[in-house]
C-alpha cells in the first residue's frame, strides 16, 4: 500500500452510524454534539443527585458511622472517576465512543433501579432508628442488604464511569480539530450543561429525597438517566463517529520494550539534530512534531544495520523497531503526567464539599433547607458566569493573547488552582465560627466555600478537558479525555486515605479520645483544622503546578490541508532513526 492511500483525509476518516464515510453537511458540528450536550446534563442530573446526597442516605438509612459514610461516598465517586480510564480504553480500542456510551449508559440506569428498589423496599434495609447512637444502638446494614447496596451502587459506578470520558470525546469529535474556537465554545458548552444537571439534581432531585424519601429520589435519577439515553440515540444519524484503532497499550508498550532493549545503543548524531517539520502517522492525518524531550525513548526508533543483502530487515518486529510518530505519542502521555497529578489535590478539596461540608450544613440552621442542596449555589452562579466568560471574557482575552481560546488551557488550570485555596480558608474560619457560637448559624454562612469553588472548578476542570483533548492524537482521544477524570478519583481516594491518617496521627497525639475526626459529632471533632491543613496543602500545590506548567511544551497536533501535501511531507521524513 502506498503512503498516499495509507492517509486518511479529516473528514472521510469519521464514519456515520452504518460505517460510511461522512459528509460534512449532513454530520457532525454543533446540532449533533447538542444531542451529546444532552445527555451530558441528564447524566449529570443522575448522578449528582445520587453522588451529592449519599452520605445522607448512608448515615441514615444503612447506618454507618459518620466516618466509614464519608469514606463511603469519596470511595464510591473516586471510583466512578477511575472507571473512565475502562471507558477511554474499551472506545479507542474496541468499541468506539458511541457504542461505549449506549452500553454502559444502560448499566448505569440497572444500577440506579436497583437502589430505587432498595430504597422503597423496608425488608432491604435496616431497621429504622430514632436516632443513630455512637455506640452502635442502630445496626448498620450488613449481609445481603450491604451487599445488594454496594452492587447497586457500582453498577452506578460502573456505568457512568465509562461514560464520562466517552461524552466529551463523542462531542469534540463532531468538530475538526483545525476549529480550536468551536472546539473551546463546545467545552465551555459542556460545562454549562454539567452545570445545568447539578443545579436541577441539587435542587428539585434532593427536595423530592427530602420530602419524597431517597427511594423515590433514585427513581427520579433513574428516569433522568432514560431520558439521556434517549437523547444519545436520538442523534444517531447525525454523529460523526471515530472508529476504533486497536488496543492503545500496545504501541505504548513496544516503545518501552523496544527502547529498553536497544538502551546500550549510541543514537546517531543526526537523531539529535533533526530539523523535521512533523512526523505523520501511517494510520491518521496527524503530524507530531519530533522532541528533544525523554530522548532515552528515541532509542526505540533506531534501526539495527544488518547485511543489506537480507530482504527481512524491512519487515523488522514492532517489538524491536518504531516508528518516531508512535515515540512521540508516548511521549505525550508521559508529558501531561505532572499536570494531571496537580489537579488531584483539588479534587481533593471537592471531595469535602461533598461530605463534611454536607454534614457541616445539618448542624446548622437550615431554613428547611436540603443541606446537599446548598452545592447548587455555584452552579446557578456558574449557568450566568460561562456564557459571560464564553461572550465577554473569551473575545477580550483573545485580542490580548491572540489565543482563540482566550487564555491558554494551562493557565485556566492554574487560575482555578489558584482560586480553590481560598475555598478552604473559608470552609475553616466558618466551621470554627460554627463551634463557638452560641447560637445556631444559618446555613449560608457556608456558601462562599461553595461559591469560591465553583468559580475555581470552571477554570479548573474546562481547562484541564481542553487541554488533554487539545494534546491527543488520533486513537488516544477518549483516554487522554479520561485523565482528567482519573484525577477526580485519586482525589476522592486522597481524601479517604487523608480522613484516616489525620485520626490516626491525631488521635496519638492528643489526650482526647480520638482525633479531629473520630467522633460523629461535628461539635466534637476539629473539622475546622482539616480545612487549614487541606488549605495549606493546595496552596503548595499551586507553587507545584507552576512548576510543571512552566517546563511542559506543547507538541501540537497539525492538519494537512491537502492529500496532496500529506503525501509530500511523507516521503520526505523517515519512519525510524538509522543506527
Amino acid at each position: 500500500m502506498d503512503q498516499e492511500e495509507r492517509v486518511e483525509d479529516p473528514v472521510s476518516a469519521a464514519v456515520d452510524w452504518r460505517g460510511r464515510p461522512c459528509t460534512p453537511n449532513k454530520h457532525g458540528g454543533m446540532n449533533a454534539a447538542g444531542f451529546v450536550l444532552g445527555l451530558q446534563a441528564f447524566e449529570m442530573m443522575a448522578i449528582a443527585a445520587v453522588g451529592n446526597n449519599l452520605i445522607t442516605y448512608v448515615f441514615n438509612d444503612m447506618h454507618f458511622s459518620l466516618s466509614k459514610s464519608a469514606n463511603t461516598v469519596t470511595n464510591f465517586i473516586g471510583t466512578v472517576f477511575l472507571l473512565s480510564l475502562l471507558g477511554g480504553f474499551l472506545s479507542d480500542s474496541y468499541l468506539g465512543s458511541f457504542w461505549t456510551m449506549l452500553i454502559f449508559g444502560f448499566v448505569e440506569l440497572l444500577g440506579l433501579v436497583l437502589l430505587s428498589i432498595q430504597a422503597l423496599v423496608a425488608k432491604l434495609r435496616p431497621e429504622m432508628c430514632e436516632m443513630i447512637l455512637v455506640d452502635g444502638g442502630c445496626e448498620e446494614a450488613k449481609g445481603y442488604m450491604a451487599w445488594m447496596f454496594y452492587g447497586a451502587l457500582y453498577l452506578v459506578a460502573l456505568g457512568s464511569g465509562c461514560l464520562k470520558p466517552n461524552i466529551i470525546s463523542h462531542g469534540a469529535d463532531q468538530f475538526h480539530k483545525n476549529q480550536p474556537n468551536k472546539l473551546s465554545t463546545f467545552f465551555n458548552c459542556a460545562y454549562f450543561a454539567f452545570c445545568t444537571g447539578e443545579v436541577v439534581a441539587l435542587t428539585l432531585v434532593v427536595w423530592v429525597q427530602t420530602h419524597s424519601g431517597m427511594g423515590v429520589g433514585f427513581g427520579v435519577s433513574a428516569a433522568a438517566m432514560a431520558a439521556g439515553l434517549i437523547c444519545l440515540i436520538s442523534g444517531s444519524f447525525m454523529y460523526r463517529n471515530t472508529p476504533p484503532r486497536g488496543s492503545i497499550f500496545t504501541p505504548i508498550a513496544q516503545v518501552f520494550v523496544a527502547a529498553v532493549s536497544k538502551r546500550k545503543q549510541v543514537q546517531p548524531a543526526a537523531a539529535s539534530q533533526q530539523q523535521l517539520p512533523g512526523i505523520m502517522s501511517s494510520k491518521s492525518n496527524t503530524m507530531l512534531s519530533h522532541t528533544d524531550k525523554f530522548r532515552f525513548l528515541d532509542n526505540a526508533c533506531i534501526e539495527i544495520q544488518k547485511d543489506k543483502s537480507d530482504d527481512n530487515q524491512k519487515n523488522e518486529s514492532p517489538w524491536k523497531v518504531c516508528s518516531v510518530y508512535q515515540v512521540e505519542q508516548v511521549k505525550i502521555v508521559l508529558s501531561v503526567v505532572p499536570i494531571f497529578a496537580c489537579t488531584i489535590i483539588f479534587n481533593t478539596i471537592l471531595a469535602q464539599l461533598q461530605t463534611f461540608s454536607v454534614q457541616q450544613g445539618t448542624a446548622m440552621n437550615t431554613h428547611r433547607i436540603p443541606p446537599a442542596s446548598l452545592q447548587s449555589i455555584p452552579y446557578i452562579m456558574l449557568i450566568f458566569a460561562v456564557p459571560l466568560y464564553e461572550t465577554a471574557f473569551v473575545p477580550l482575552a483573545r485580542k490580548i493573547t491572540l489565543k482563540d481560546s482566550g487564555i491558554s488551557p494551562l493557565q485556566r488550570v492554574g487560575t482555578g488552582l489558584f482560586i480553590a485555596t481560598f475555598s478552604m480558608v473559608s470552609a475553616a474560619i466558618i466551621e470554627r465560627k460554627r463551634r463557638n457560637s452560641t447560637e445556631t448559624l444559618s446555613i449560608f454562612w457556608i456558601a462562599p466555600q461553595f461559591l469560591i469553588f465553583g468559580v475555581s472548578e470552571m477554570f479548573t476542570a474546562v481547562g484541564l478537558i481542553e487541554f488533554f483533548y487539545g494534546q491527543s492524537v488520533q486513537g488516544m482521544k477518549s483516554f487522554l479525555t479520561a485523565m482528567t477524570y482519573c484525577s477526580y478519583s485519586f482525589g476522592f481516594y486522597l481524601s479517604s486515605l487523608l480522613v484516616s491518617l489525620v485520626n490516626k496521627i491525631t488521635s496519638a497525639s492528643t489526650t482526647s479520645s480520638g482525633g479531629w475526626l473520630s467522633n460523629n459529632d461535628l461539635n466534637k471533632d476539629r473539622l475546622d483544622l482539616f480545612y487549614w491543613l487541606l488549605a495549606g496543602l493546595s496552596l503548595i500545590n499551586f507553587f507545584n503546578y507552576l512548576f510543571w506548567s512552566t517546563l511542559y511544551s506543547y507538541n501540537p497536533a497539525l492538519i494537512p490541508t491537502t492529500r496532496s501535501a500529506v503525501h509530500d511531507i511523507e516521503s520526505k521524513l523517515p519512519t525510524v532513526l538509522p543506527s
